[in-house]
């Protein structure tokens, strides 16, 4: 699969991906959202309401406190993500240059989390270092 290094040559976009790569890299994504969100809740920063429920394709957060609830989850037949947020509304996410974009505005699923979630926890919370949170490059191992 050919990387991308901050050029125009990059990973395949959703289009051209196969079944198998979309389920590979969407499984990874949502396996590495869930354990970080456990750990999140985990780390005390929390409301002592804070939930997480992963089950098949679907990754629920309850924030607590009035925060409202995050849905992550697979939309097969279009090879998207889709994020339900409290915060933002919904969104559906390509895989565009090894990371998930929105392509109305190019944001990505990763860096609207840490905002999100750094704003509602009134501290630094960083998505960026999962995978599929950025542009690929040669060093990535998922790229």
């Amino acid at each position: 699969m050919p990387r991308c290094v901050h050029t125009t040559e990059c990973v395949p976009t959703h289009r051209e991906l196969d079944e198998i790569t979309y389920q590979r890299i969407a499984d990874a994504t949502l396996d590495e959202l869930a354990e970080f969100f456990e750990n999140l809740g985990d780390s005390g920063l929390c409301h002592r309401d804070f939930d997480v429920n992963f089950t098949g394709d679907v990754l629920t957060v309850r924030v607590g406190g009035g925060g409202g609830v995050y849905v992550v989850n697979k939309q097969t037949p279009n090879k998207q993500i889709w994020l339900s947020s409290p915060k933002s509304g919904p969104k559906r996410y390509d895989i565009i240059r090894g990371c998930w974009r929105y392509s109305h505005d190019g944001s990505t699923l990763h860096d609207l989390l840490s905002r999100e979630f750094s704003a509602g926890l009134g501290t630094s919370v960083d998505f960026s270092t999962l995978e599929h949170s950025r542009i690929a490059t040669d060093e990535d191992s998922w790229a």
